[in-house]
């Protein structure tokens, strides 16, 4: 009798020209969490049923889709548009921003004031009402949505990261013109956020295919020739970064390697969410350069730190940052708490020019729309990593 009830209320929905909450997701192609968000901020304007039901008119989903098309690239939290109560009037996030209520009042509250910028500020571009927020030990992570045209490429890499999570770190870290690195630059999450927010990014990526994706990328979804702004290197990272000039980067950020855990035996979700889109599942097959092909972890950590990581210390000017976003995992039974392993590899220690690298804070960017998947049930706990840690170092005097 329910079901009859579900689908013979849907077809009048239908026919009505309104739909409910999970149509309305599947109709712009974004998450029915992002749906809830976009009620919330008034951004969308259901109607509700007698029995509180939320039904949205056809028309304004559509009419906002096409309003989202001509967006080249949804704006990060900084260039996000709203109402004011000075009365300016503002755009709404494209299809797709994961924006929080939270988020809205910050950005109205103090992102978007006319208070100037310390002089004394040779870090950023922000006033103090804007920097006060960025020092929350958390952030969401916000991405596009799976079926949104600009997350096609992204999507096409095994361990991708949101180039808006990276706008985040560069608006932060850096004053517009400025050279931030990426030493695993993968498809251009970093080179993206770059030319979205008018820095420099040197790119290094391993992998022919990646790079080539990433060059695609910024053609495709910043415009023609804008990656000839930025610098894209083919090649092993371990010997590109002794090439670079040092005290020569304002800022690095990048997501490493996590290990060899991409070439175990597919799960339930990576035969799900990959294998089964026909989505690569590790960054390379056999390549002996690719540092997730190493066998032991130790090495691994050893590599990872020494010749990448104290090498991209040196490259940074004195004072600067470098921001690893990494997640710990799972190898077989074992729990590996890679983050809290880099940083005692790595803090504390000493650059090639005499410098050292100390850690300055850790902060959780948390991925609270990922699915839960029943690992261990009914016989033992087995999390569900629905978060990552961005380690925030700082190169400073010995």
């Amino acid at each position: 009798m329910w079901n009859s009830y579900y689908y013979a209320e849907r077809r009048n929905c239908m026919s009505k020209n309104i739909v409910g909450t999970k149509q309305a997701a599947e109709l712009l192609g974004i998450s029915t969490s992002t749906i809830y968000r976009m009620v919330n901020q008034g951004i969308l304007q259901p109607s509700k049923t007698p029995g509180g039901q939320r039904r949205f008119s056809v028309k304004q989903l559509e009419e906002y889709r096409e309003k989202s098309r001509g967006i080249i690239a949804p704006q990060n939290p900084y260039q996000m548009r709203f109402s004011t109560e000075s009365g300016e009037i503002v755009e709404p996030p494209p299809s797709g921003a994961t924006l929080r209520k939270t988020d809205v009042a910050e950005i109205t509250g103090s992102l978007f004031d006319n208070k100037p910028v310390d002089p004394r500020n040779t870090l950023n571009d922000l006033n103090g009402s804007q920097w006060l927020p960025e020092t929350k030990s958390f952030f969401y992570q916000k991405g596009l949505g799976a079926k949104h045209p600009h997350a096609q490429i992204e999507r096409q890499h095994p361990a991708p990261f949101s180039f808006q999570d990276i706008t985040h770190l560069i608006s932060f870290f850096t004053k517009k013109g400025m050279k931030v690195l990426d030493p695993f630059g993968g498809v251009g999450s970093t080179a993206k956020a770059c030319a979205l927010e008018g820095r420099i990014c040197t790119s290094i990526e391993l992998q022919k295919k990646w790079h080539k994706l990433a060059l695609e990328r910024l053609e495709v979804e910043i415009g023609t020739s804008t990656s000839k702004n930025h610098t894209f290197i083919l090649g092993d990272t371990r010997a590109e970064l002794k090439k670079l000039d040092a005290c020569s980067f304002d800022f690095m950020v990048t997501s490493p390697p996590y290990w060899s855990i991409l070439n175990k035996k597919a799960d339930y979700k990576v035969k799900k969410e990959r294998l089964a889109n026909n989505l690569a599942t590790n960054y390379s097959n056999d390549d002996k350069n690719d540092l997730a092909n190493i066998e032991n972890y130790e090495d691994f950590l050893h590599i990872l730190v020494n010749d990448v990581f104290l090498e991209c210390g040196r490259l940074l000017r004195p004072k600067k940052y470098m921001c690893l976003v990494v997640s710990d995992f799972r190898n077989k039974s074992e729990f590996i708490s890679f983050h809290s392993d880099l940083i005692q590899q790595l803090n504390g220690r000493t650059t090639q020019d005499n410098y050292k690298i100390t850690l300055q804070g850790v902060k959780v960017l948390l991925q609270n729309h990922k699915t839960l998947l029943p690992y261990g049930y009914p016989f033992a706990y087995v999390e569900n990593i629905h978060h990552q840690y961005i380690l925030i170092f700082r190169k400073e005097k010995k």
